[in-house]
């Protein structure tokens, strides 16, 4: 069954107390995905591309009408120190957090994780001068 088709209607907080057992293929890279290694009883994202679907309002209600691909744009550290990744709809611009799975792909992980440093908001070559007007010297001490 196409997860894009599981409108059901649960009682409220069903999903945290039944796993979901439905694989899918990837909308983005094509791969079949499977709940089997998630590490969680909750698959909701490609462990390879780490992208999504808006299906969600709250999780698991399979509630939300856009159906739109929700691609990783950032990752943050819960209170516990989890990861979860940041997903945002290319399509109607929505938010949603998702942890982090035992098999997702480490390499896209990092790659998400460091695009803040290799993007600055400034040229690196002016580090030394706004050092310097910040009251620094401006040396690079290494």
């Amino acid at each position: 069954m196409n997860r894009e088709n599981k409108r059901r209607q649960f009682e409220t907080h069903y999903y945290k107390n039944h796993p979901c057992t439905h694989s899918f293929t990837c909308k983005k890279c094509g791969r079949s995905v499977v709940p089997a290694g998630a590490g969680t009883d909750h698959r909701n994202h490609c462990p390879n591309c780490l992208t999504s679907l808006h299906l969600d309002v709250e999780p698991g209600d399979r509630a939300a009408d856009c159906g739109g691909l929700m691609e990783p744009i950032a990752v943050w550290i819960r209170g516990r120190g989890e990861w979860a990744v940041i997903h945002r709809c290319a399509r109607c611009g929505a938010l949603s957090s998702n942890r982090v799975a035992a098999d997702d792909n480490p390499m896209k992980l990092m790659s998400i994780a460091l695009r803040p440093l290799s993007l600055p908001p400034f040229p690196l070559e002016r580090i030394e001068e706004m050092t310097r007007l910040m009251a620094g010297d401006g040396a690079l001490n290494i």
